[in-house]
């Protein structure tokens, strides 16, 4: 009989398992954050050591720097670094107290006039970034930037004045599309799937699913893949799929596809790890060490998206 009070160990996982797989392609080539993201999520590991991973990339301005987001290098704050650090704090039930606080202050700061954030600030003028992201002197407002940090402040309950008007954009931003691309689909779907108001969020979710599918936004059958376009700008094979919009079952998108064609979507994805236990990065890549950090951050997610869809991966 085990001792009382004793810590029940998790069971070790079978030797060719995706987590197990994955684990080894991780300590192989992640950073620490990822390193210890993994454990947390995949090993039962506490999020402390997340928090003290990730405040390693903090600024005294209250944003991210230092390559959070790989294909932005240098040291300075940015919007999309900051997103970023939100979306792990989210991760490990850590969004909430004085961080977030100066964090959405350094929001407020970078905002552009109308409330919003741009994509880039036009301080990364003066560090290496990927050739596809613009840089420039006032750059405009950004669903892309501004939808899933809005989302994820009102699923975690934070409030704070910038958050009126940002909001106020990504509805704006959201209900006036006609045409887009993924991403920015993407990023509106973080915001409707948080956003308080929920009748308003599911018509325009419901609305945007019309448009993903009138354009062929989403890779349906992957076995077919050229018959979807990829849209302007992007890495030749660069498609998106079912998963990619709804990332658990809970998501407003997931009513966008039917049972089969998620079904096949997660096929897919579960059989895009590579032999050396990680996931591939889809985006172009410009250098290798962008392409490297960002790969253990494409597997973490597809072992998250796999998981919650209740995909054995263990």
């Amino acid at each position: 009989m085990a001792e009382t009070g004793a810590t029940e160990v998790p069971p070790t996982p079978p030797p060719h398992s995706l987590v197990t797989r994955a684990e080894r392609f991780v300590w192989l080539t992640a950073r620490v954050l990822e390193q210890r993201r993994f454990a947390h999520h995949f090993r039962g590991a506490a999020a402390d050591p997340v928090e003290t991973a990730l405040d390693a990339y903090r600024n005294e301005d209250g944003g991210y720097g230092h390559a959070l987001e790989p294909d932005l290098r240098g040291p300075v704050s940015q919007p999309l670094h900051t997103a970023h650090a939100l979306r792990v704090l989210d991760a490990v039930g850590r969004c909430a107290g004085q961080r977030v606080e100066r964090m959405c202050r350094y929001l407020t700061s970078v905002s552009t006039p109308d409330g919003a954030l741009p994509a880039v600030h036009p301080s990364q003028r003066d560090y290496p970034t990927a050739p596809f992201v613009t840089v420039a002197d006032e750059p405009p407002s950004d669903l892309l930037a501004t939808g899933p940090v809005v989302g994820l402040l009102h699923r975690n309950e934070v409030w704070h004045a910038w958050l009126f008007r940002a909001t106020d954009f990504c509805w704006q931003a959201v209900e006036s599309l006609e045409k887009s691309h993924p991403y920015e689909i993407e990023a509106a779907v973080a915001f409707l799937d948080s956003a308080p108001d929920r009748p308003r969020a599911e018509a325009a979710a419901a609305r945007l699913g019309r448009l993903v599918r009138a354009h062929r936004l989403a890779a349906l059958d992957p076995g077919d893949l050229d018959a979807y376009p990829v849209s302007p700008g992007y890495a030749p094979g660069e498609h998106h799929f079912p998963y990619d919009y709804a990332r658990t079952p809970r998501s407003l998108a997931r009513a966008w596809f039917t049972d089969d064609e998620m079904a096949r979507s997660l096929d897919h994805l579960a059989a895009q790890q590579q032999e050396d236990g990680g996931w591939p990065v889809r985006w172009r890549h410009w250098a290798p060490a962008p392409a490297l950090e960002a790969r253990p951050l494409v597997t973490i997610e597809a072992l998250r998206v796999l998981s919650a869809y209740g995909r054995a991966i263990h």
